[in-house]
C-alpha cells in the first residue's frame, strides 16, 4: 500500500491530540504581535485579546516562504512516498501559492490542496483525507475526493463583537457602534474561499448562536454525519455546552468535536466567536 503523509498548516485548528492520533503533520504559521513573532502554536487567544486591548490593532500573520516549504517537504519525503498538504484558502493568504511553487520541485510526490477554507473547515478536509488514507485509497483518489468535496464544507461563525471586524476593515465604525447598541451579532461565512457577512442576529449571544444553529439545520437537512466541529474563541462553558446540546438535538452526527479557534479566526473575529462546521451533501 502506498505510504502517504497527510500534512496541513496550523490554521486547520485541530487539537494537538488529533494531529497525533491521526498521524497528521502540521506546519506552524507565524503570528506577529507588535515587534514579536511567534509560532501559531505558541499563541493563545488571551494573548491576542490582550494585544488588541493594549494596542488597538490586530495581530498580523506571516506566510511561510517557498524556501521554508521546500525544506519542510524535503524532510517529510525522507519518510514517505507521497505528501498531501492542505493550506488555508488562497483567497486569505499567499501561503498556498508558496507551497505550490515549492511542491513543483518534487516531481509530483507533493500534492498541495487549496482548502478554500480556514479553521476547522480546513480541518474537516484534512480529516477526510485521513479517513481515505486509512481506507487504503491512493493519493490520486484522496486528492480527487477532497477537491470534489471542498465546496460542500459549511464554514461559518457567529461573532459576539464587531470591533475586530472594524479594525480589520470588514465593517465601518458606524456599523460596529450600531451593532453594539442594538446587540447585533453577524454570522461570518466562507464563500468562494473568502470571508463575508451573511445574516445578522439580534439579542444575547446565547440566543443568537442558538438561532444560528436552527438556521443551519433548516438550510442543510442533508449532511455527511461523520463529524461536526463546534469551534469557538473563548466562549463561556455555558454557551459551548448549550450549543453542543442544540447540535445533538438538531443533527445526528457520529462525532461532535469541540475545539478552540486558533490565531487566524481569533484575530479576524475576536472573543466570543463560535461556529458549527460540517460537510453538507
Amino acid at each position: 500500500m502506498e505510504k502517504i503523509i497527510i500534512s496541513t498548516d496550523s490554521t486547520s485548528d485541530l487539537a494537538p491530540q488529533t494531529f497525533e492520533e491521526r498521524s497528521i503533520r502540521v506546519l506552524d504559521l507565524s503570528v506577529i504581535l507588535g515587534s514579536d513573532m511567534y509560532k501559531a502554536s505558541e499563541v493563545n487567544p488571551q494573548m491576542i485579546f490582550d494585544f488588541v486591548n493594549q494596542t488597538g490593532t490586530l495581530p498580523k500573520t506571516s506566510a511561510t516562504s517557498e524556501m521554508e516549504y521546500g525544506e519542510y517537504f524535503e524532510e517529510l519525503l525522507k519518510e514517505t512516498e507521497t505528501v498531501i498538504h492542505f493550506n488555508i484558502s488562497s483567497q486569505c493568504s499567499v501561503t498556498h501559492n508558496n507551497a505550490k511553487k515549492a511542491a513543483a520541485a518534487f516531481n509530483g510526490k507533493v500534492k498541495v490542496i487549496d482548502s478554500y477554507h480556514l479553521s476547522t473547515g480546513q480541518g474537516l478536509l484534512v480529516l477526510l483525507a485521513c479517513d481515505l488514507r486509512d481506507e487504503g485509497k491512493s493519493a490520486e483518489e484522496i486528492v480527487e475526493t477532497v477537491e470534489n468535496t471542498k465546496n460542500n464544507v459549511q464554514t461559518s461563525f457567529v461573532v459576539d463583537t464587531m470591533e475586530y471586524l472594524k479594525k480589520g476593515g470588514r465593517c465601518s465604525s458606524v456599523a460596529a457602534i450600531a451593532a453594539n447598541v442594538l446587540k447585533i451579532h453577524p454570522s461570518i461565512f466562507m464563500k468562494d474561499g473568502k470571508l463575508g457577512v451573511r445574516k445578522k442576529y439580534m439579542g444575547s449571544l446565547k440566543r443568537c448562536i442558538s438561532s444560528y444553529v436552527d438556521d443551519l439545520a433548516e438550510e442543510y437537512p442533508d449532511y455527511v454525519d461523520t463529524r461536526v466541529f463546534i469551534t469557538h474563541s473563548c466562549c463561556t462553558d455555558e454557551i459551548v455546552e448549550h450549543i453542543k446540546q442544540k447540535v445533538q438535538e438538531k443533527f445526528a452526527f457520529n462525532e461532535i468535536c469541540v475545539t478552540v479557534a486558533g490565531p487566524v479566526i481569533t484575530s479576524h473575529c475576536g472573543q466570543g466567536t463560535l461556529g458549527v462546521l460540517f460537510i453538507k451533501k
